[in-house]
């Protein structure tokens, strides 16, 4: 599989493309150099607490050339499968989010109850509804269960704290729609019309771009930028395929992998 030329990519953003708000120094320029060798790219992300087009228009703002359509977030995913008939959604997500959730309802019964970035809403009475309707049959999806993120003022809890106190709390498992659930990697190499082999994951988060790539079978790329420091002195890293300083070698690593 390793000398199986590469077609496409799937790149994560925070910690690969920029981190701590700065982009990555070759970040741009290698986004450019890959399309100029036909990789077909998505832009992956477990960001949770923003809309497609306020994502979008932030990675503008980085001067990263990405185009809206090449976003692949657990927002698309939890769309697509809460798009059926009959779905009511107890939607614990932040208030930029709710517009975005298909079946939302406000009285129960309910049928899924979502749980994302929710710093802006969290509140017992939020968290013992998300709870109740659980107990009483409602299936709990995460739209990703990091356990934290960082930020320039240090490090935050993330979504994985909130779906970790529902799950103890109802005796139950989360459906994980996001990273490194397989469906969300299954989904977005489908996107692309490429098979598995043809795919590269790249990340800096062993945890989620790295384990959930090796997962779905593809082939893996960990970045030695964003958590790969912290990673790595815990002993996470080591699992991927490849790895490199930064995403500004990846151009020339596809280079390589397509003369094997």
């Amino acid at each position: 599989m390793t000398g199986t030329p590469v077609r496409a990519a799937l790149l994560d953003l925070e910690g690969t493309l920029y981190a701590n708000e700065q982009v990555i120094e070759g970040a741009a320029a290698a986004i450019g150099a890959l399309r100029e060798q036909g990789v077909a790219l998505r832009f992956l992300t477990n960001t949770d607490s923003r809309t497609t087009a306020q994502i979008h228009a932030r990675l503008t703002g980085y001067g990263l050339p990405i185009r809206p359509d090449e976003l692949f977030t657990p927002v698309v995913a939890a769309q697509h499968l809460l798009a059926a008939p009959g779905v009511r959604t107890y939607a614990l997500v932040s208030r930029a989010l709710r517009d975005e959730v298909p079946g939302l309802v406000s009285e129960p019964p309910y049928t899924h109850v979502l749980v994302g970035d929710c710093r802006d809403v969290l509140d017992y009475p939020a968290l013992d509804g998300a709870f109740r309707a659980v107990r009483d049959g409602a299936e709990l999806l995460a739209l990703q269960r990091g356990r934290y993120f960082k930020r320039a003022d240090g490090d935050h809890l993330d979504t994985g704290a909130v779906v970790a106190a529902v799950e103890y709390a109802a005796g139950t498992t989360a459906r994980v729609l996001g990273k490194p659930a397989g469906d969300f990697f299954a989904l977005a190499v489908r996107s692309l019309g490429v098979s598995a082999q043809e795919c590269l994951v790249v990340g800096d988060d062993a945890s989620t771009d790295v384990a959930g790539g090796n997962a779905a079978g593809l082939r893996t790329v960990q970045v030695r930028t964003g958590k790969y420091a912290d990673q790595h002195a815990e002993g996470l890293t080591g699992s991927a395929t490849h790895t490199c300083d930064s995403i500004a070698e990846l151009p020339d690593l596809i280079a390589t992998l397509g003369e094997r």
